[in-house]
């Protein structure tokens, strides 16, 4: 039986996030292991934090979590736009992480506005976010 995080499709390209930056750092240069040790920190924060959500049982806390998830979602953005501008990232694989990004941060963002709409008490499991 799956954790309630892991049915979230949110939390799925998440962990797409990881594999993928972890994919991009591996060509990186060597001397550039401060981009990759930061990238790859704030590509994991992103589905540890929606895990962390998704365990909570207010809706307060759970929409505290998703509105943390984005700020490290956008970090990871700048750092593509920083790997760009060295000249360290190929255009498609630099296209493909924004895309995804934005994936990532507008599923978030739906979701802890749907929470603060609701109100307080205890929120509503993840078939409401679209898991099976």
């Amino acid at each position: 039986m799956p954790f309630d995080h892991q049915r979230l499709d949110v939390y799925r390209a998440a962990i797409e996030l990881i594999a993928g930056a972890d994919a991009l750092v591996a060509d990186l240069p060597r001397g550039r292991s401060y981009l990759c040790d930061q990238l790859r920190r704030a590509a994991t924060s992103v589905p540890l934090n929606i895990a962390e959500g998704a365990g909570e049982y207010s809706r307060g806390d759970k929409a505290r979590f998703y509105r943390i998830a984005p700020r490290s979602a956008t970090e990871c953005a700048a750092l593509l736009d920083v790997m760009r501008a060295l000249q360290l990232v190929e255009v498609t694989g630099y296209e493909h992480g924004i895309d995804l990004l934005h994936r990532i941060v507008a599923m978030l963002t739906r979701m802890a506005k749907r929470l603060a709409e609701a109100g307080t008490g205890p929120g509503p499991g993840p078939e409401a976010w679209g898991a099976p």
